[in-house]
């Protein structure tokens, strides 16, 4: 396995990274809507489904299968249309939400589930949303070619810079969540959180809608 020192390009690598993690999409949106209503403890399921996710297509596409489905217009078409599906069904079952405590003019005393049911629907919903982004498989064919050094081998190299990049983000994910969850009571107030719920739920449907229209 490539050590450290075989890597040359590892500033750029993290640089890129962070760059990457703190951009907005729509595992940034499942995450802050997650840590918002449901805690610190809600979105630590959200962020492991979302990086398990990240590190299946870094391994696919450093054995080609990402690049195939780059390439192939059914396969992206398929996968695009899944996507846009599942960022869409999460924004209306928020939007519903909002609706029901705005009618209900209050919100029940409960979060987000934190329960082992809740963690395995934010765990699940985390590796969906990952799983199901046409464009991972486009962005992971691009990106880690950059940092493979010619006479290292392909897919070890990139499993090991997947790797730093899945540990990278957790710990930021995770300080994220940590500091939006702080704020959480002000969050679960009842105008709040039908404000939060129906802002995410139309955050999530546009970006649905944005990977139904858009290319690669």
């Amino acid at each position: 396995m490539p050590g450290v020192e075989a890597i040359p390009s590892w500033p750029a690598f993290l640089v890129a990274v962070v760059l990457i993690a703190a951009s907005p999409g729509p595992a940034m949106a499942l995450l802050l809507r997650r840590a918002a209503l449901g805690g610190f403890r809600a979105a630590v399921p959200t962020v492991l489904g979302l990086e398990l996710g990240l590190y299946v297509w870094a391994l696919l596409a450093a054995a080609g299968l990402a690049g195939l489905v780059a390439a192939s217009e059914a396969a992206f078409w398929v996968l695009r249309v899944v996507g846009a599906g599942v960022l869409c069904w999460l924004g209306v079952r928020a939007l519903r939400a909002a609706w029901r405590e705005r009618r209900a003019g209050r919100t029940a005393a409960g979060t987000v589930p934190t329960s082992r049911r809740g963690g395995w629907a934010g765990f699940g919903e985390g590796l969906v949303v990952q799983l199901a982004n046409p464009k991972a498989a486009v962005f992971m064919v691009a990106f880690y070619p950059q940092f493979v050094p010619a006479d290292r081998p392909l897919f070890t190299t990139t499993a090991v810079l997947a790797l730093a990049q899945v540990a990278l983000e957790t710990v930021l994910y995770l300080s994220l969540a940590a500091g939006v969850a702080r704020a959480g009571d002000w969050f679960r107030r009842p105008r709040v959180r039908t404000w939060l719920e129906g802002v995410s739920g139309t955050v999530l449907v546009g970006l649905g809608l944005r990977v139904a229209v858009s290319g690669r």
